[in-house]
């Protein structure tokens, strides 16, 4: 018995034994599967880590002191990861993340954007990308410098030249207003946004940049030559013949506006269609006789109208987006001489105007249009009163009766009618540059090329149209009444029930919807002056 009793007891010690060991072995062997997977986490993982873990926030301030170049971000930079709570927001499974190579990609082709500026520390980010290795490893210096220039990039390809410098050179158009901060949130997760025009600037701003890359590949080829121009011909019409001809088709077909060079030495249709193309682009009078000032203006080096793009591309920085939000919006381009009225973000209306002359500049802003004068007085400014309308009164005693002018209180004002210098309509916006749009009786002005006539105003050629387009949804009125209010002669106000923004620029190069770029006169010689801030040295 003791002995079946003591075999028992052998047997399961035995079988508790070898449980035990089985326990401890697995035990064992879940710790090595541990400490292994925690080893090959700290092997690939430290950078990782990193990324997860806050760094340190003074390190920014060290970092701006050993890249002074870029201080003027670090505001913006400081603001940015306090949002992030300090951590890392260019590195993913460690590695520089897409918009981070998109960056430098467009960092290193800064020059398509019409940026003069060098690229800050250029050399340090692109060893970083040259190295592939090095790139891979995330750290604080190339982290704070793809912040820093991230922000150096916004702020010279969407901001421009800063507000005081914009409104010394007399620009009083609103400029845009957006975080750049938030901006790179939305950039981190879908980096294809930069090139969404609605995210940057206003899409004028990307044709001209198309513009500019066509005619910096222009100029790589040699340009245009010269064209000699004979001083003995005062001009060229269809069937004339000259080497002269031959020159202009040849700097046409460059320019693209000829499909191709003949090489015929006669002014033939083929060349009048590429001449009718060029005057339009040049706001000139739409016929095919080629004057020697045509000539002049076709040998302007390419090189001096990449840089009338470039000025230009720079103005487009400082419009708000804003505006193409508008559901109306009435817009004179000064050089052009013309108002376009746009409903929808669609075109309905052109007009030529005439602007005010170099002595008495239109001034460049914004204000939106509240009312409508039909047969308007005419309250002449104390400069005219003094300068014109005194000294006439002082030699002809008949002046106010014979200009249909009166005294009204302690100034003078024209009555309504035909003959009045306001014509039989204005469109007002109230501003503090007493400027406003408005008919006239000098219709023949709008045949000329050059429409700087006026003190300040702003004349328009199709008045009565305009009115139509504004009024258009206004049941109150119709082509017919608008004819009636402005020829009954007696002033009559209206309040416009929607307010319409009107925008006063100035812009000497402008690309229309099909990519044409059209150049016009810099009658203000305004470019030089923006043009010696951007091409500083």
């Amino acid at each position: 018995m003791y002995f079946c009793i003591g075999f028992k007891t052998n047997h399961k010690s035995i079988i508790m034994r070898k449980l035990i060991l089985s326990f401890v072995f697995f035990v064992l062997l879940f710790s090595l599967i541990i400490v292994s997977c925690k080893k090959k986490d700290s092997d690939v993982g430290v950078t990782q880590y990193q990324i997860k873990t806050p760094f340190d926030s003074t390190l920014i301030q060290t970092f701006f002191t050993v890249h002074p170049k870029l201080k003027k971000y670090q505001p913006d930079v400081e603001k940015l990861y306090r949002k992030h709570q300090f951590h890392y927001i260019w590195y993913n499974n460690n590695r520089v993340n897409e918009f981070g190579n998109l960056l430098h990609s467009k960092l290193s082709n800064l020059a398509e954007e019409g940026i003069q500026d060098a690229v800050p520390y250029k050399d340090e980010l692109d060893q970083l990308y040259e190295y592939l290795d090095i790139s891979q490893n995330s750290n604080i210096e190339p982290e704070l410098l793809h912040s820093a220039l991230y922000f150096f990039y916004t702020d010279k390809v969407y901001h421009g030249l800063n507000t005081k410098k914009s409104i010394a050179m007399e620009w009083y158009l609103p400029r845009k207003k957006q975080s750049y901060g938030t901006y790179l949130d939305s950039l981190l997760i879908d980096p294809t946004l930069i090139n969404k025009e609605e995210k940057g600037v206003i899409s004028q701003y990307f044709l001209l940049k198309n513009t500019l890359k066509k005619y910096r590949q222009i100029e790589q080829k040699g340009g245009w030559k010269t064209i000699t121009i004979d001083n003995k011909v005062k001009s060229f019409e269809l069937g004339d013949s000259s080497n002269t001809i031959a020159q202009i088709r040849a700097r046409l077909f460059i320019s693209g506006d000829l499909s191709k060079d003949s090489k015929s030495v006669l002014y033939d249709k083929e060349l009048a269609a590429g001449i009718l193309k060029y005057k339009n682009r040049r706001g000139n009078t739409a016929d095919t006789k080629i004057l020697p000032e045509h000539i002049k203006d076709m040998n302007i080096p390419v090189g001096k109208r990449i840089k009338t793009l470039i000025v230009n591309m720079e103005r487009c920085r400082w419009i708000s987006n804003e505006i193409t939000k508008s559901k109306e919006l009435i817009a004179i381009n000064i050089p052009a001489y013309q108002l376009t009225y746009f409903r929808d973000g669609t075109p309905e209306l052109r007009s030529n105007v005439v602007v005010g002359k170099v002595m008495n500049q239109t001034v460049i802003f914004s204000a939106p249009m509240k009312s409508i004068v039909f047969s308007p007085y005419w309250n002449i400014p104390k400069s005219i009163l003094v300068k014109e309308i005194l000294p006439g009164i002082e030699e002809n005693a008949n002046y106010l009766e014979e200009h249909n002018m009166e005294w009204h209180g302690n100034y003078v004002r024209q009555k309504p009618g035909p003959e009045n210098s306001l014509g039989l309509i204005k469109f007002l916006f109230p501003n503090s540059n007493a400027i406003y749009l408005h008919d006239t009786p000098a219709k023949s002005l709008f045949n000329k090329e050059d429409r700087a006539f006026s003190h300040g105003c702003i004349r328009v050629e199709k008045p009565i149209e305009l009115a139509t387009q504004i009024l258009k949804n206004d049941k109150e009125w119709n082509e017919q009444r608008i004819r009636e209010a402005m020829n009954s002669g007696e002033e009559k106000w209206y309040t416009l029930k929607n307010k319409i923004p009107v925008y006063i620029g100035y812009f000497t190069a402008w690309a229309d919807d099909k990519g044409e770029i059209h150049f016009y006169e810099d009658i203000y010689n305004r470019d030089n002056e923006l043009a010696a801030l951007l091409f500083i040295k």
